[in-house]
């Protein structure tokens, strides 16, 4: 059945009342009073499955490679063979044995999830059923936490697609900002039906995180807050357990590890399943989200029962799926839970589900067709392959459109005579423009999330600290030791995304040195930086809202801002210019050096 939203936020601010679900199976009120007889426990087991970060993706389909998708692992990824996984678990266990849930990050991610927000979006009037919403429908999901992608596109299109999903998207900690009463479900009641004794009662608490704050500031700021995942967990386990939940699942988009990349700018941690899981009594599972990590099974005690609370993370885009398996015993008059294992299942062991194939085919092919959109030519090819070790032609192709937007942007202002720089991540290392006729996909493949652009004001000693950040990203290296590209990078678990080279200015960065001292020669137009030279930065929202905790961009004074993705500059600029002529751009102007010697 289709979740009424409007009904659910009636009865919870009015009330606090339960939002009950069908999930698997509904009971005749005569069959939950039925009470236990006979000798020997009665037992009950039923799973759980749960998915997360799916960000967009329904076929085993890459569209920027416009081919199926592959890694170095041969993973697969999508919906479609996330059905077949279900299918085979439900015909294992029985249908009415199973929910299936989600923790986050659903509606972004593909040029798929993309063309339905932007190209022809649902929020038009009679526009598309999203794509997510016809696949998770058809394949049954129970309820699905908020992620923070989510809000990426905005409010309306997150509200058009919970409108048109037959599940609850669930969001504890998603508040109206003036009442601070739920702005989405925190909830969702699950009846299964036993052979013996009463129902047992699933209760699926959504947590999401708090991070949305800052990441979608523009499209949250003063409609929606956002609490930590503890406090509110702490407010509504108890509540649940009042409720007569027999067992409670939460299905939190944020990570195990109790880290922030956010810094101190907020009070409330990114990434705290874990510490839910250890801090708030009555919780018996937890799926986890955002962290892109795959955790089969990991298990934290609780601080106040001693018991043990389950966790895992499927991989990220439908790689795998969890099974949480349940054992619950009757006893003195009600189910508990025995044992709680937890495991994934791998989607590359099996084929597309031809049901959710059929179901999109024709909006696979828009799609397809949309990419492949020729819409400009290059003089030579690019690539991102060493991108996070060497200066490149394809990054600067993006700093080069990001700085030279904002130039034309200042135009006329008091900001115009100030040189302007740009900062610039390798997103993927498979990034590539071919030489001649470059399409929509290539150009787009340069920027797979939907950030858009700012400029600040920054100094040139706040831009050296900025630099010195960065490199962190580099494993320290001793002169003369080996150099192994591949183990020069993501130092501390730095991502590719959390290192960026800033566009504009020369620098080395000796990797011989320990971080926070590795930035040498820095100097713009061949003289050395001034620290209290002023210079406009180019930077991406993610950042600019304090995105990977660097330093003084958040506080730095906003000189501009766009609300067009920078994708979608890169491409404007690529139709306007007709020709992508590196020798017009690109230049080496950092590196990496040990001891003076440069590594490479």
């Amino acid at each position: 059945m289709a979740f009424d939203r409007r009904t659910f936020l009636g009865t919870t601010a009015a009330t606090g009342a339960a939002v009950a679900l069908a999930g698997a199976t509904s009971t005749p009120a005569a069959a939950q009073q039925q009470e236990v007889t006979g000798p020997g426990p009665r037992t009950y087991s039923f799973t759980v499955m749960g998915t997360t970060d799916l960000h967009g993706n329904v076929f085993n389909w890459d569209y920027f490679t416009d081919k199926e998708f592959d890694d170095k692992a041969h993973n697969d990824v999508g919906l479609a063979k996330i059905s077949t996984l279900v299918n085979q678990v439900r015909a294992e266990k029985g249908r009415r044995n199973t929910l299936l849930i989600d923790a986050g990050d659903t509606i972004q991610g593909t040029q798929l999830s993309y063309y339905y927000a932007k190209v022809d979006p649902i929020t038009a009037r009679r526009g598309p059923v999203h794509p997510m919403a016809q696949a998770m429908n058809a394949i049954g999901y129970d309820a699905a936490a908020l992620g923070n992608h989510e809000f990426n596109y905005g409010i309306p299109v997150l509200r058009k697609f919970e409108e048109q999903c037959d599940f609850p998207l669930l969001g504890a900690n998603a508040l109206d900002a003036k009442t601070l009463r739920p702005a989405f479900p925190p909830y969702s009641m699950h009846r299964l039906r036993t052979p013996c004794g009463r129902d047992v009662k699933v209760a699926v608490l959504g947590l999401t995180n708090p991070g949305i704050a800052i990441w979608d500031k523009a499209n949250v700021q003063g409609r929606m807050t956002f609490p930590g995942l503890e406090e509110q967990a702490a407010k509504y386990v108890p509540k649940l357990r009042s409720m007569g939940a027999d067992v409670v699942i939460v299905s939190a988009h944020s990570g195990s590890s109790g880290t922030s990349s956010y810094g101190d700018q907020l009070p409330h941690i990114e990434n705290a399943a874990g510490l839910v899981a250890e801090q708030v009594a009555g919780i018996d599972a937890i799926l986890v989200g955002h962290a892109h990590t795959e955790i089969p099974e990991y298990r934290v005690k609780n601080k106040a029962t001693g018991k043990d609370v389950v966790l895992s993370e499927p991989l990220k885009w439908g790689q795998r799926l969890t099974l949480f398996d349940f054992e619950l015993v009757w006893e003195k008059g009600r189910w508990s839970v025995a044992k709680v294992a937890a495991k994934v299942l791998n989607s590359n062991a099996v084929a597309e589900d031809p049901k959710i194939t059929r179901l999109l085919s024709d909006e696979h092919r828009k799609v397809v067709a949309y990419v492949n959109q020729v819409i400009g030519t290059s003089t030579q090819a690019m690539s991102s392959a060493e991108g996070p070790v060497k200066d490149v032609a394809i990054i600067d192709l993006i700093n080069h459109v990001q700085a030279e937007t904002v130039k034309a942007a200042l135009a006329g202002t008091e900001w115009a005579a100030l040189p302007v720089l740009s900062q610039a991540s390798c997103f993927s290392r498979t990034a590539a423009i071919p030489a001649g006729q470059v399409t929509i996909r290539d150009a787009a493949g340069l920027y797979p999330f939907e950030n858009t652009m700012e400029a600040r004001l920054l100094t040139g000693a706040q831009l050296k600290d900025y630099l010195e950040y960065s490199a962190r990203y580099f494993v320290r290296t001793a002169p003369g030791d080996a150099v192994d590209p591949a183990k020069l990078t993501n130092a501390e678990s730095i991502p590719d995304y959390n290192y960026d080279a800033v566009y504009g200015l020369a620098y080395d960065i000796d990797i011989a040195q320990p971080a926070g001292s590795r930035i040498t020669g820095l100097t713009f137009q061949g003289k050395a930086v001034d620290p209290a030279a002023q210079f406009v930065f180019a930077v991406n929202n993610y950042r600019a809202s304090g995105g990977g905790n660097f330093p003084h961009v958040p506080q730095a004074r906003q000189l501009w801002s766009n609300s067009d993705e920078i994708r979608n500059t890169i491409i404007q600029w690529v139709k306007a210019k007709g020709t992508i002529d590196p020798a017009q751009f690109a230049s080496v102007d950092w590196r990496l050096t040990r001891a003076g010697v440069p590594v490479f």
